[in-house]
């Protein structure tokens, strides 16, 4: 058996620190399959907010999740078209600092035009405010994509914003392959349990 993608471990991840009825955030919703995986984690006593610069993404992400609207599965949710740098102006105020888990996949969306992609400085940013927004003990997850151009930057930024971190704001740690290095990868930041 190998070791599980970024993806699949950013799930996991996600899956043991989030219950029924949490609020939740993907900072990149793309093409809303974190979205959906949120979605069904919290249920219809949750609440998802989904952010996104392309409102093509939103409209995949809105989809993909009609089916759990059909079913009267669907958390409250907002769809954003807004950079995720400016999700805390989205939040509700009973949700700051309260949020379960913060999604982020960089890069760009998935069958749309390539050149649209994050950066370092409004994801770095948005990780900024993330971490703010979450609950103690809440958890932020990053896939970054090295491999692409503008990637490898970006996920520099990323980690050496991590780096930096106070370990009184989170731990962070990196789940990646060390023999392929524009392979994707994946940092995580659990929120410190006592609040600065």
């Amino acid at each position: 058996m190998g070791f599980l993608s970024v993806l699949s471990t950013a799930h996991q991840w996600i899956r043991e620190r989030v219950s029924p009825g949490d609020a939740v955030i993907d900072a990149t919703a793309g093409n809303g399959v974190d979205t959906r995986f949120l979605a069904e984690l919290v249920g219809p006593r949750g609440a998802v907010y989904a952010f996104d610069i392309q409102e093509a993404a939103l409209l995949a992400t809105r989809e993909r999740l009609a089916p759990l609207e059909d079913e009267g599965r669907l958390p409250a949710l907002q769809l954003v078209l807004d950079s995720h740098e400016r999700m805390a102006a989205h939040v509700q105020p009973k949700h700051a600092g309260a949020i379960a888990a913060v999604m982020f996949n960089l890069g760009y969306l998935p069958g749309a035009d390539p050149t649209i992609i994050t950066k370092p400085d409004s994801s770095i940013a948005a990780l900024s405010e993330a971490l703010a927004l979450l609950k103690p003990g809440g958890i932020l997850t990053c896939v970054l994509y090295p491999g692409h151009p503008g990637g490898d930057d970006e996920a520099d930024a990323v980690a050496q914003w991590c780096a930096a971190l106070p370990s009184t704001a989170g731990q962070a740690v990196v789940y990646r392959m060390a023999q392929k290095p524009t392979a994707p990868y994946l940092v995580a930041i659990e929120r410190s349990r006592k609040r600065q």
